[in-house]
C-alpha cells in the first residue's frame, strides 16, 4: 500500500505461493503471514477446500495445531464472490481446488489484493499437483519449504504414501504419509515393485 505523489491511496496486489511436501510447515507459514496482516489491521479473509476436514470443518489448522478461522469453499469462483473489500486473501490446501484458481488469484492481485496460497506442489507419485504449478508460474514470490526425510534426515522431496491406495486425493496424516528425500523415495518405490 503506497501513497503516490498526488496523495491517492494505492494497494499493490501480489501473489505469494508457499509450497512443498507434507509436514514442511506450509500451513504454519500461511497462518503466520495472515496473522501479521491482521495485526497490521488489514482486512483478511481465509479460504480452504470444503473437502479438507482433517482437523476442523471450518478452521485452517497446521499439524502443530496452530489455527485460524476460514471459509470452506467448493470452487475457486467462490473466492471472488466472498472477498470484496479485502486487503489479503489466504488460501490453504490449494492443490485440492480447481484449475480456475490461477485466474481468480490474478484477478484479485490485479485489484490490489495480496493473495497468499499454500499447497502441495506434487502428489504422492511426485507429479505436479492441481493448480499449484500454474500458481508458481504467475506468483510474485514462491517459497518452497521442506520437511525432513524420515529415513535419512535430508531435505524431503515428496510426500510418500505408506498405505495401499492409488487415489490421487486421499486425506491423511502420519499414518498415511511420510516425507522422503529423492533417494529414499526412489528406494521405497523400488521396494514396492
Amino acid at each position: 500500500m503506497n501513497n503516490n505523489i498526488y496523495g491517492e491511496y494505492h494497494r499493490s496486489g501480489r501473489i505469494e505461493v508457499i509450497c512443498g511436501s507434507m509436514f514442511s510447515g506450509k500451513t504454519e507459514e500461511l497462518i503466520r503471514r495472515l496473522r501479521r496482516a491482521k495485526f497490521a489491521k488489514q482486512r483478511v479473509e481465509i479460504f480452504k477446500p470444503a473437502i479438507d476436514t482433517r482437523y476442523s470443518d471450518e478452521d485452517v489448522v497446521s499439524h502443530d495445531q496452530k489455527h485460524i478461522t476460514s471459509t470452506p469453499i467448493d470452487s475457486s469462483a467462490s473466492i471472488l464472490l466472498l472477498s470484496s473489500d479485502i486487503d489479503v486473501v489466504g488460501i490453504d490446501e490449494a492443490q485440492f481446488l480447481d484449475n480456475g484458481l490461477p485466474d481468480v488469484c490474478n484477478e484479485l492481485a490485479n485489484r490490489g489484493v495480496r493473495v497468499i496460497i499454500a499447497g502441495l506442489d506434487m502428489d504422492f507419485k511426485g507429479v505436479p499437483f492441481g493448480p499449484i504449478p500454474a500458481l508458481c508460474a504467475i506468483a510474485d514470490d514462491v517459497t518452497k519449504v521442506h520437511a525432513i526425510c524420515v529415513k535419512c534426515g535430508s531435505l524431503a522431496y515428496v510426500s510418500h504414501r505408506t498405505v495401499d491406495n492409488d487415489r490421487r486425493v486421499l486425506l491423511g496424516e502420519t499414518q498415511e504419509y511420510e516425507p522422503l528425500c529423492r533417494e529414499c523415495y526412489r528406494k521405497a518405490i523400488e521396494e514396492k515393485k
